[in-house]
C-alpha cells in the first residue's frame, strides 16, 4: 500500500472553469451515487501545464453496467475490458472502472469474454493482464508514464499522485512507472508514445528509459502494424510531428516497421513536417482540412514514393525484401500446383497487395485521395483559365483539402488568397460537381450512383392472353 500524496486546491493550477462542463456533470453523477471518480491520465497532465486536453477521460470504482444504468446517454464498448462511452452529441465522455495488472495466468474473465490465447494471432499483440477490476493505487501503478498517472478528484479538487508524476512534471521529464526494460516488452508502442510525448510538451525522456528505447526498438515490429499506424497519425496530427519522427529516427525506431522512413530521413521530410506543425498550431484543436490523405502526403511526397505504384509491385524495399527471402520462389510454386490443391487453375487473378509504408498498412482510399489532392496542384497554380473555369474547379469534392495542401506545402500565400477569394464569392460549395471533361480519376472519391432496375406493372396482360 503506497500512500499517495495529495495536493490541496490552493497549491496547484487546476481550476473546475477548464474542465469540459460535460466532464463535471459525469463526474458530479457519479459522486452523487457515492462511487469514487476522478479525472484521470492526460488530461490532468495538461490541465496542470496550462494546456487545453484533447479528451477528458474518468477512471471510477463504478463498473460499467453501473456506470450505464446512471447515464441514458451511455454506451458500453470494449471485448475484453469492458468501457463506458457516456455521448453528449457528436462528443464523447470516457468512463473506465479502474484496473490493476496481475500475474500472467491469473486474469479474471469478465462479462464471460475470456481472455485471447497470446500463442494465436488474435492475441500474441495485447497485454495480458491488465484486465481486471481495482483500486485507484492499482490503475496508477498500471500507466506507461509517471505524467500520466495523476488524479483529479472534484470532491475536494486536489491532485492526487501515487507515482510522483507531479515532480516529473515541473521537471519537464517523461519516466516510465516500474522497470523499463519490463514496461517496454509488454506494450512496444510505449517506445513511439514516449518519443511522442516528449516532443509534444517539449520534455527531456529519463535516461534509463531513453536507453532501454535503444536497446529494445526491435521489439517495435512485434506491434499490431495498424495501431502502429494509428500512433503515425496521431503524431502528425499534434503539431510536433518534425521533432517526433526527428526522435524517432534518432533511436532507430523506424527501420524496423517503416524502412522508408528511416531511409528518407532528410531536409525535405523535416520540411515538410515543419509546415505541418507550423499549420496545425494555427488551431485550437484538429482542423477539419487535416484529413488522412494530407497527413500522409506529408510523409510519402517528400520521400519521392510513388502514388502510382504498378499492380502487384509493392515498394522497392518490399520488393527486394521477397526476393530476399525466396517470396516469387514460392509463388511460382504455388502457382505451378495451382491445379493440385483444391482444382484450382493457376491462371486465377490474384488481388493486387495493398499500399503500404514498410510493414504499415495504408488504406487504399486516402492513397487516392491524395493522389487526387497533388494532382490538382498543377490547376491550382495555372490562374490563365477562365473566372467560370476557375469557379467549375472550386466546386470539385476534393478542392477544400487541396487547396489545405497548397497552403502547407505551396509556398505559394498569393494563390491561396486567390482562392480563397473565389471561395468567399460563393464560387465553392460543400455539393461536389465535376467540371466538364474530367475523367473518373480526376474526379471526387463520390460513390457512383446504381440505376434503379425497372418492374413490370403487376397484373400487366402478358402477349399470350
Amino acid at each position: 500500500m503506497v500512500e499517495p500524496r495529495i495536493v490541496p486546491r490552493e497549491e496547484h493550477p487546476i481550476s473546475r472553469r477548464d474542465i469540459d462542463p460535460d466532464a463535471l456533470k459525469v463526474l458530479y453523477r457519479l459522486r452523487q451515487y457515492e462511487y469514487t471518480a476522478y479525472l484521470v491520465g492526460g488530461s490532468v497532465r495538461d490541465l496542470f501545464l496550462g494546456r487545453r486536453p484533447k479528451d477528458f477521460d474518468i477512471g471510477t470504482s463504478a463498473h460499467p453496467y453501473q456506470v450505464k444504468k446512471l447515464f441514458r446517454n451511455c454506451w458500453i464498448i470494449g471485448r475484453r475490458f469492458r468501457l463506458a462511452h457516456v455521448k453528449f452529441g457528436q462528443k464523447v465522455i470516457e468512463v473506465a472502472t479502474f484496473r490493476r495488472q496481475v500475474a500472467a495466468g491469473e486474469e479474471v474473465v469478465q462479462d464471460g469474454v475470456p481472455a485471447p490465447d497470446p500463442t494465436t494471432p488474435e492475441g500474441e499483440h495485447l497485454i495480458h493482464r491488465d484486465n481486471t477490476f481495482g483500486t485507484p493505487e492499482e490503475d496508477a501503478f498500471r500507466r506507461d508514464f509517471t505524467i500520466n498517472a495523476l488524479f483529479y478528484d472534484i470532491a475536494n479538487f486536489s491532485i492526487i499522485d501515487y507515482v510522483g508524476g507531479l515532480d516529473d512534471l515541473r521537471a519537464g521529464l517523461v519516466r516510465s512507472i516500474g522497470d523499463p526494460d519490463v514496461r517496454l516488452k509488454e506494450d512496444p508502442v510505449r517506445m513511439i508514445r514516449a518519443i511522442a510525448l516528449a516532443a509534444r510538451l517539449d520534455f527531456t525522456i529519463e535516461p534509463t528509459l531513453l536507453e532501454s528505447i535503444r536497446a529494445h526498438r526491435q521489439e517495435i515490429a512485434k506491434s499490431s502494424p495498424p495501431r502502429l499506424l494509428e500512433e503515425y497519425y496521431k503524431i502528425l496530427r499534434a503539431g510536433s510531428s518534425e521533432k517526433a519522427f526527428r526522435g524517432l529516427a534518432e533511436v532507430g525506431l523506424l527501420q524496423p516497421i517503416s524502412s522508408e522512413l528511416h531511409k528518407g530521413a532528410a531536409e525535405p521530410l523535416w520540411q515538410a513536417l515543419a509546415s505541418l506543425d507550423a499549420y496545425r498550431r494555427r488551431f485550437d484543436s484538429m482542423p477539419d482540412t487535416l484529413s488522412n490523405g494530407i497527413l500522409l502526403g506529408s510523409l510519402l511526397v517528400p520521400l519521392g514514393i510513388s502514388l502510382h505504384p504498378a499492380r502487384g509491385a509493392g515498394t522497392r524495399d518490399q520488393v527486394e525484401s521477397r526476393s530476399r527471402s525466396g517470396g516469387d520462389q514460392v509463388e511460382s510454386r504455388s502457382s505451378a500446383g495451382g491445379d493440385e490443391v483444391g482444382g484450382r487453375s493457376d491462371r486465377t487473378p490474384r488481388r493486387a497487395p495493398g499500399p503500404r509504408l514498410g510493414e504499415l498498412p495504408l488504406a487504399r482510399r486516402d492513397i487516392e485521395r491524395l493522389r487526387l489532392i497533388v494532382s490538382l496542384q498543377r490547376r491550382l497554380r495555372d490562374l490563365s483559365a477562365s473566372p467560370k473555369a476557375q469557379r467549375a474547379l472550386a466546386h470539385r469534392a476534393i478542392f477544400r483539402e487541396a487547396l489545405t495542401w497548397l497552403e502547407i506545402h505551396g509556398g505559394a500565400p498569393e494563390l491561396v488568397e486567390h482562392w480563397k477569394a473565389i471561395l468567399a464569392e460563393g464560387g465553392g460549395t460543400e455539393q461536389a460537381v465535376d467540371a466538364p471533361g474530367d475523367t473518373e480519376d480526376q474526379r471526387g472519391l463520390r460513390p457512383r450512383r446504381r440505376r434503379r432496375r425497372r418492374r413490370g406493372r403487376r397484373g400487366a396482360p402478358t402477349s399470350g392472353s
